[in-house]
């Protein structure tokens, strides 16, 4: 298995669009380097759960700790979910995302971090599109490394950073708001 090693730049001053399906997935897939760029000017899109009333004050606290903008959208999320139509996903995120040129933008992977998960692969197959078609323009698009081996193992990342950071209390009560820690 072969590892791509990236050096994280700390100093320099990006704009980057993080394009999610649900509130967290920023959080779960991308935190770290989010956290670890406090020069990055971000905004993040989220393409469900607008109308969930515990996510969407989270929400702004989450934004508010990252020194980030965002927008939210309410795309369908019930429990058995139908597919949506890609038309449907790009307007959602043409609609939500501001029209500039961003230094880099990052999404979920086209397998979509868990096996099958169907909000994530069409974010990702949405962004590739507009990207593509040239609607939306950045310097680089980068996805989320991550996989579960056809549900053989939890989620685990397939890219390792030259860079390794202590985490200060701060960002454990931050990974907390989530629920994603133990709380003793």
């Amino acid at each position: 298995m072969k590892y791509l090693s990236l050096k994280m730049d700390k100093v320099s001053s990006k704009s980057v669009a993080i394009i999610v399906a649900h509130p967290d997935n920023e959080i779960l897939w991308a935190g770290g380097a989010i956290l670890t760029h406090p020069f990055w000017n971000c905004f993040i899109v989220r393409l469900c759960r607008k109308n969930d009333e515990d996510r969407a004050t989270k929400i702004y606290k989450v934004l508010k700790i990252l020194n980030a903008t965002g927008n939210m959208g309410d795309l369908d999320e019930k429990p058995r979910q139908k597919p949506l139509s890609n038309d449907e996903v790009e307007l959602s995120i043409l609609d939500k995302l501001p029209q500039t040129h961003f230094d880099l933008i990052i999404t979920h992977n086209t397998k979509g971090e868990y096996t099958r998960h169907l909000r994530h692969e069409e974010t990702s197959k949405a962004v590739i599109s507009l990207w593509h078609d040239g609607k939306i323009s950045t310097n680089q698009l980068w996805f989320f490394a991550h996989e579960d081996g056809n549900k053989a193992s939890l989620v685990v990342i397939r890219i390792l950073l030259s860079l390794t950071i202590k985490m200060t209390q701060k960002y454990w009560q931050f990974w907390n708001l989530w629920g994603f820690l133990p709380t003793n």
